[in-house]
């Protein structure tokens, strides 16, 4: 029987569900695929929104993955510093096919010294962010480096996810998924990004957002730091 490709995805505390769920839904309908949800231990863990999700893994016991992916939201902040989740990142990037993020989960990327000299995407109110890491930030739903993959801002995880299934197992699969998951968005809005919200939108959206965007900006100093020593 042939080995699955392994996936996993870091399933931490007030997590992005959207960043995790939008990808795992198309990668679940690869063949021969194995996905596992990783965190410290195997309590449950409550995203941002406050669903409940459960992990499959610990970090301790997790093999060799053929894909690793970070996906970001708040609580993602605390991961810029946090010791065990970056030495597994490092660890498990060394023999990965793939090193893929989603959202904000690059910073985490970057703060693990995954992203020096490669070009990113992330969340648009944390792209300036990237360079503290020595990543080129590119404002783009997906952004393929060599064997490094990021998404963009929430939503861009599934346009992510086709992605890397069309890298995983050809045009003709992903093209299929997306046909079975009906991934044909028609928003009813023209606001999805900067480039076309407007302007008192913008502002707005970075007011509420200010504390938690202070918080990040101060967490991703301290990687920085920490990884320049």
């Amino acid at each position: 029987m042939a080995t699955p490709f392994r996936i996993g995805f870091i399933l931490f505390p007030n997590v992005m569900q959207l960043d995790l769920t939008g990808p795992h839904e198309v990668f679940a309908q690869l063949p021969s695929t194995e996905i596992h949800l990783l965190w410290k231990t195997l309590a449950p863990v409550r995203a941002s929104s406050g669903l409940t999700m459960l992990p499959t893994m610990a970090y301790a016991e997790c093999p060799q993955l053929d894909l690793i992916c970070v996906p970001g939201g708040g609580g993602m902040n605390a991961l810029l510093t946090d010791a065990e989740t970056l030495g597994f990142l490092r660890a498990q990037a060394q023999n990965a096919r793939y090193v893929t993020s989603v959202c904000t989960g690059a910073l985490v990327l970057g703060a693990a010294g995954l992203l020096r000299g490669k070009r990113a995407a992330t969340h648009w109110m944390s792209m300036d962010m990237l360079a503290a890491f020595g990543a080129i930030a590119v404002d783009e739903r997906v952004v393929v480096d060599g064997n490094i993959i990021t998404g963009g801002g929430v939503t861009a995880g599934i346009d992510f996810g086709l992605r890397v299934a069309a890298e995983i197992a050809g045009a003709d699969v992903a093209r299929a998924i997306q046909l079975a998951i009906e991934y044909d968005p028609q928003p009813p809005f023209d606001s999805g990004h900067p480039r076309r919200a407007e302007p008192q939108l913008i502002a707005r959206t970075k007011t509420l957002a200010a504390t938690r965007q202070a918080e990040r900006r101060a967490q991703v100093e301290r990687a920085a730091a920490a990884l320049a020593r």
